[in-house]
């Protein structure tokens, strides 16, 4: 008989209790939350221009969110503390609707999950978005407060329609434009694969997790050091049109470090800058000149690296996992 669902905070005798979770072995845990202001259009345009009175609206909001999401037990009583490894708050603003989307990121490695931690740091950078908007526009409304993801525990959540961000693909274009393949501000994919050789010339190998250090590029990889090229990011978009015309490739094999999905990399202007994980990155170069046909062009007659591939530096360093999100910051200037 199916076992149904039940309050894990209510005991026996209904009364609310904290849950043990001394038995659990700790995990990596990650949530994503989203939160929604619907504001006045010219609000919208004061908020992009930071013309506000308090300033930079945008960079309160996410220290705000971001300090409210590592107090979250003090706030919710039966949360139990939690060391968090990574916590990050992003926004994008939606102009057809004069609406901004906050999105939460919180990762852990812990016995229980981030959720709440996550939907905190979410809600309260929306609170501070009125704060810091309410002397022009008292009409503000927040809503959409949800969770988006979790992943670690017992069960991977993620919500219907919401799991790939503000980026549906690369079909279908952003929310901001409705433009096929128009990236923007708060354009979202995610890391599918990072990959790594000990030598130049191979295909490279997935692992569990990289390090991308400022100005150098993934740590322990054979492509890096102080230039322009310092890492490599080719889209699963791309590697499909490869197995569509008959090869066996999967992430690495173009000898990509960072495989992504949901972000057309290759329609990024140079100069573009991108959240990746923990780190921040700027696009330096879209395509290479290859000097020898490798083996996948000999099995194929074609290689999709040196088209749709580009490379990016190091402006921040962190980790970067499978599942992080790719983020567009800022977009580098257009021809």
């Amino acid at each position: 008989m199916e076992e149904k669902p039940a309050l894990t905070h209510v005991d026996a005798a209904g009364e609310a209790h904290m849950v043990d979770v001394g038995g659990k072995t700790p995990t990596q845990r990650l949530a994503r939350a989203g939160a929604r202001v619907w504001m006045a259009a010219e609000t919208v345009r004061l908020l992009r221009e930071q013309a506000l009175p308090k300033g930079d609206v945008l960079a309160v909001a996410r220290i705000a969110g971001i300090m409210a999401a590592k107090r979250t037990s003090e706030l919710v009583p039966l949360c139990h503390p939690l060391s968090l490894t990574h916590l990050d708050i992003s926004f994008a603003v939606v102009e057809a609707e004069a609406r901004l989307d906050i999105e939460c990121v919180a990762r852990t490695e812990d016995r229980t999950g981030v959720e709440m931690e996550a939907l905190t740091g979410a809600a309260v950078a929306a609170i501070t978005i009125y704060d810091m908007c309410k002397a022009v526009d008292r009409g503000m409304t927040i809503g959409d407060i949800r969770l988006l993801e979790k992943t670690g525990g017992k069960e991977h959540y993620i919500r219907p329609l919401e799991g790939g961000g503000a980026l549906k693909g690369p079909e279908a274009g952003t929310e901001e434009t409705g433009a096929p393949g128009a990236h923007s501000f708060g354009s979202r994919g995610t890391v599918l694969s990072v990959n790594v050789s000990e030598a130049k010339g191979e295909r490279k190998k997935p692992v569990d997790e990289v390090c991308l250090e400022v100005e150098h590029g993934i740590a322990g990889d054979a492509h890096a050091g102080p230039w322009h090229r310092q890492v490599s990011l080719l889209a699963q978009e791309s590697i499909d049109k490869m197995v569509a015309k008959g090869l066996t490739v999967k992430a690495g094999d173009f000898a990509e470090n960072i495989t992504t999905q949901g972000i057309e990399v290759a329609t990024l202007p140079i100069g573009t800058t991108m959240d990746m994980g923990e780190a921040l990155v700027e696009v330096t170069q879209i395509g290479k000149e290859c000097h020898s046909r490798c083996a996948i062009y000999e099995q194929a007659g074609d290689c999709v690296m040196p088209r749709e591939g580009i490379f990016v530096r190091v402006l921040r360093g962190g980790r970067v996992v499978a599942g992080d999100s790719v983020q567009v910051r800022a977009m580098g200037p257009t021809s």
